[in-house]
């Protein structure tokens, strides 16, 4: 089925589901010892989770984007929703869950921008269901989604590609290579840790061949600082990223998910995607706050038209 292009007159709608956390980053100089106090330097208090991440990124990036996921009645839920009501996403897809929670995480980011997560999981989401999957996708031009909550996404995946609307999956976790949602996705794009959990192997390139061989749509996985990695015609291509100084990583997987499915709702092909997807995870690499730290879409643009920080 052919898939649909946008107006060009109108900035495009990305529809984000997924994923809902509350994110308490911490910046500090190093990470604590077992038994240690450490004094924090600053503390940021943001959305956090991959699609609602990738939908605030959206909206920086100049699309029209939308979050529908799972939350619950609880304090972090209420929080989560009044800063996702700061960023300009629309959160009419959001189903409140009686009695639920959403994930909170506690995350260190040091020095070097690494990071060390803790999480307390929610509750009472897993079997979430949207209410309406074709209303949701009615008026689209891409859908992108992570596979957190499968129960929620999966008839939001199936009502989208039913229209031909582009379905772009971030696969984040380890999943089997027969999940229905790889078979609704035209574009996945795994992290490195997940493709290798899934195709069993640490070579990246083995395994994205070999996920390859059982689905149709087009992949590709994110390696961190390293070269993006995708399948053309059968063979092995590779995309170089742009080399920063990291500060915070927190959020930088989710801002190439971003730029990568608005590109393609501007009518891009995925070679272009990947790069303004790459450019928007660089610069926000440059900047502490986890999501809060994307980059503007001039900025990105900057640094595509001059191939470097500025």
């Amino acid at each position: 089925m052919a898939l649909n292009l946008p107006d060009a007159s109108t900035p495009p709608v990305v529809l984000c589901a997924g994923i809902a956390v509350e994110d308490f980053l911490f910046k500090v100089d190093r990470f604590p010892a077992p038994g240690t106090k450490m004094r924090a330097s600053d503390l940021v208090t943001t959305t956090g989770g991959c699609a609602a991440n990738a939908a605030v990124a959206v909206a920086r990036l100049g699309g029209r984007a939308r979050f529908s996921g799972p939350v619950g009645t609880d304090d972090a839920s209420r929080r989560f929703l009044e800063a996702l009501a700061k960023t300009g996403v629309d959160p009419s897809g959001v189903l409140a869950v009686d009695g639920g929670s959403i994930s909170v995480s506690g995350i260190f980011i040091d020095r070097n921008g690494e990071k060390m997560v803790a999480t307390l999981h929610g509750k009472g989401l897993d079997g979430a269901t949207p209410p309406d999957a074709e209303a949701l996708v009615a008026d689209i031009d891409v859908l992108l989604v992570d596979n957190r909550f499968p129960a929620f996404v999966l008839p939001i995946c199936r009502a989208a590609a039913a229209r031909g609307i582009p379905v772009v999956l971030d696969v984040d976790k380890a999943t089997k290579a027969d999940d229905p949602l790889f078979a609704t996705a035209s574009h996945l794009i795994f992290s490195s840790e997940a493709l290798s959990a899934t195709a069993g192997t640490t070579d990246l390139g083995t395994a994205l061949t070999s996920i390859a061989a059982t689905v149709r749509g087009f992949l590709a996985v994110t390696n961190g600082p390293d070269d993006v990695l995708w399948i053309e015609r059968g063979a092995l291509r590779r995309l170089p990223v742009f080399a920063v100084e990291a500060v915070d990583t927190l959020g930088a997987g989710d801002s190439f998910h971003a730029g990568f499915a608005l590109a393609l709702a501007e009518g891009r092909d995925e070679v272009a995607a990947m790069q303004f997807g790459a450019a928007a995870a660089a610069l926000k690499c440059t900047r502490f706050g986890g999501i809060s730290g994307t980059p503007q879409r001039a900025e990105v643009e900057s640094l595509l038209d001059g191939g470097r920080l500025k």
